[in-house]
Order: C-alpha cells, then structure tokens, then sequence
C-alpha cells in the first residue's frame, strides 16, 4: 500500500488509515487479528480491506508449501525471498495496476547475486542462464510493448525481464507461456461473463507472478514433458 502510493516504509509507523491511530501489536498479528477485530479497526470502527485477509492467508499458504516442497534449507530462503516479491507485485499490479521499479530493480540485482554466488543451489540457475533468461524475456515483451502501443505496460516488460533472472534460459519461455494462456483465458472468461469489456485493461503483472512461482517450483518438470509430448 504505501510504495505505490510513494509513502515512506518505515514512518509513520503501522497506523488506521482512516482515523491515523498507531496500531498496537495485538492488532498486527497477521490472519489473527483481522478476525478478532472482526474486520473493523479497534479504534474508529471504520472497515479493514478483506484483501489484506486474503493475502495473509495466501501468503501463509505459499509459505507453509514452500517449507513442505524444499525442507529448512537455503533453498527455501531464497524463495520464500522470490514468492514474497511476487505477491507482493501481484497485489499491488491488481490494485493500483503498476509495478513499482523500487521493487523489480532491487530483485532482479538480488537475483543476479543469487546467481554469481550461489548457482550450486538448485532453484538458482548460474549467471550464463540468468542473463540469457533476462535478455529473452526483456526481447520479447519490448516487441510487444513498442507493436501494441500501449497495449503492454513497459512495467511488464522490466517485469519479465526480472522474471528471466530469476528462472534462467530456457526456463523462461515457460514462464512466459504460462502467463500468456493463463492470461488469455482469464481475459476471454471475463469478457464472456461481462465483468470486463474488450476497451477495458486487464494488468498482467499478476499472471507474470503466478506464472514465475510456477516456473520456480515445477518449470523444468514442465519443459521436459513438453519437450517429451512434441
């Protein structure tokens, strides 16, 4: 909330937005609180935005999964860093339809980093993958951006780009896939049941995300049966 509105992360500190009272501890306590307080703030009752139950649930659930499929290691750090960044992008691209750069820029320089350091784990691919990874994602969606003329943010394009870092050649391609499918069927189903129109924008960036948290998880399992059907 407070990055794409450019507000300070650190001051004020945690506070209603309504009434600008300091939220106590008892009142930060993720999932928790929102259903103690019953969805209202402790102190002026105006309502707490459901989506911020959502995405605490959300995240707690990616999260528990995240320890289930790779265990206390240093692989679960660095995604849990990864997936955090993509919810967060998620979230903020739903709602205010932007993908800030204070968020894409520093990911992908930590994913570089991941990269020159620590390609002996396997959720990170090495920096020759990494780089060709960026430079494929950040072709292709400068293309669509320049011949759709508007139709595609330059967000995503620094988005797939950050993407390509993090997933590696040739893993990108499925990341890219996954979006555009799962994309274009969210677009299409909409349009059918007139929640949205065809004049009317639809971000990408949250198809992007879910997308690259597939790719991280299951991309090669994905590579290897396509390669293996065609």
């Amino acid at each position: 909330d407070r990055i794409p509105t450019e507000q300070s992360l650190l001051k004020p500190p945690s506070h209603c937005p309504a009434c600008k009272k300091k939220l106590a501890v008892a009142d930060l306590i993720p999932i928790f609180s929102y259903l103690w307080l019953r969805g209202r703030c402790r102190y002026c009752q105006v309502n707490i935005p459901r989506r911020i139950l959502w995405v605490e649930i959300a995240t707690a659930v990616v999260f528990a999964f995240l320890y289930y499929h790779y265990g206390l290691s240093a692989e679960l750090l660095v995604a849990v860093f990864y997936f955090s960044l993509f919810i967060i992008l998620l979230v903020i691209d739903l709602e205010y339809h932007v993908l800030p750069n204070k968020l894409i820029y520093p990911g992908a320089i930590a994913a570089l980093l991941f990269s020159i350091f620590l390609p002996h784990l396997g959720i990170v691919p090495g920096i020759a993958s990494a780089a060709g990874g960026c430079g494929i994602g950040l072709g292709i969606f400068m293309l669509i951006a320049l011949l759709s003329r508007g139709g595609m943010g330059w967000g995503d394009v620094k988005m797939t780009a950050f993407i390509g870092i993090v997933v590696g050649y040739p893993l990108i391609f499925v990341a890219i896939l996954l979006a555009v499918v799962c994309g274009g069927l969210i677009a299409w189903l909409m349009i059918v049941t007139r929640v949205k129109s065809r004049k009317q924008g639809i971000p990408f960036g949250p198809f992007l995300a879910m997308a690259a948290m597939v790719t991280v998880l299951w991309g090669g399992a994905i590579l290897d049966w396509y390669l293996g059907f065609m």
